[in-house]
């Protein structure tokens, strides 16, 4: 077929398939027809996010920053989110009326900073012997622990989702050798949410403060000891400038939940496809917080012991299975508060003793062959 052959079928083709577009749009608004055009005159939201993180805090700080990049990105700009540290717009514990009250879109913490709201929503942060990172993942997105989450916010105006995850802990950093049980009596440690309460069933003194309060709390002697995340954040705050004796493992948080907390009006006037976009930016962030810290964890405790000479010692068997006890009946006692409680106790209890068995034939057996 010659070239001005082809051109005069297609022109012909062209108009036929024009014409066909004209009859099914007759009798429709022009704004029907041009969607597109309408959207992309739209003014891009601006949205606040407050944190409970020091700014820019390596790991946690930039894990907020990184969900705040993934949703502007994600979004095409519809959505450009500012990135608040802790005391920049409100105080480090006060980012959860902040967000439920409008003041801020966004907030990024961690749901066991709110127990004076209701004790119950510390289940969605990490409990003592609980789920690890993977399998806290695991209940909250495939074993109902969203949906808990979500009825349990819902009365606060308050959207929950997963945003990061430390993995296991340091048990802490202490000034004083820890032998025995009879070694946390009388003990003043920065430890929250329900580690706290098991410190305190053993005769010690837990401390909530922010983390940018750690490091003076310490080197005053405000606190005997305090725990914090794990190594890659503790050198970043200088502890063992303060402490030698460096303790693990992190009975207390198995694997820390982080969260971002978004005020249920604003969210709900989000488009479907934004609502998703804010929803799947912070799969990635808790995703990629959890990586980070794998990654970067190692190479902070050789530098802690072969440059800072700190001490790294393990918490004594009999010490372990004390707090273990305490953990038991002060997650019990807690579940019998009140129906919520109970219900989301009994959800995380059985998935737990589930999964239990699923990991002892496999990471757990793994990780003792490879040895």
């Amino acid at each position: 077929m010659k070239r001005r052959d082809f051109i005069k079928k297609a022109g012909a083709g062209s108009l036929l398939a024009g014409s066909v577009l004209v009859s099914a749009c007759k009798g429709k608004s022009q704004a029907e027809v041009k969607p597109a055009a309408v959207a992309k005159t739209d003014k891009p939201l601006e949205w606040k996010m407050v944190t409970t993180w020091p700014k820019n805090f390596p790991g946690l700080g930039t894990g907020a920053n990184f969900l705040a990049e993934q949703i502007e990105a994600m979004s095409g700009g519809r959505i450009k989110v500012k990135v608040y540290g802790a005391g920049e717009l409100v105080p480090a514990f006060e980012i959860f009326d902040a967000v439920s009250s409008g003041t801020a879109q966004m907030g990024h913490g961690s749901a066991y900073y709110w127990k004076g709201k209701n004790e119950a929503l510390q289940f969605f942060s990490t409990v003592p012997f609980g789920l690890t990172a993977d399998e806290m993942n695991a209940w909250l997105h495939h074993g109902g622990g969203l949906e808990l989450w979500t009825e349990a916010y819902a009365p606060f105006g308050l959207v929950p989702m997963a945003a990061g995850n430390t993995g296991v802990q340091m048990a802490g950093w202490f000034n004083k050798e820890i032998n025995s049980v009879d070694d946390l009596k009388g003990l003043k440690m920065r430890i929250p949410g329900l580690g706290g309460e098991v410190l305190k069933r053993a005769g010690g003194t837990p401390v909530n403060l922010p983390g940018g309060e750690l490091f003076t709390a310490m080197q005053s002697g405000t606190i005997d000891a305090t725990e914090w995340v794990n190594p890659y954040n503790d050198l970043a705050f200088g502890f063992h400038k303060v402490a030698k004796l460096y303790y693990y493992p992190g009975w207390h948080e198995p694997g820390t939940t982080l969260e971002c907390m978004v005020n249920k009006q604003a969210f709900d006037a989000l488009p479907a496809d934004l609502q998703s976009i804010v929803r799947n930016a912070a799969r990635v962030a808790n995703a990629n917080m959890l990586s980070e810290y794998i990654a970067r964890n190692n190479d902070a405790l050789e530098k802690l012991v072969n440059e800072h000479q700190v001490d790294v010692r393990k918490l004594p068997d009999d010490v372990i299975n004390s707090l273990r006890a305490l953990s038991d009946e002060v997650t019990s006692e807690l579940a019998a508060k009140n129906e919520q409680a109970r219900k989301i106790y009994d959800s995380y209890k059985s998935f737990r003793e589930k999964v239990i068995k699923w990991q002892n034939v496999s990471e757990r057996a793994y990780l003792e062959a490879r040895g």
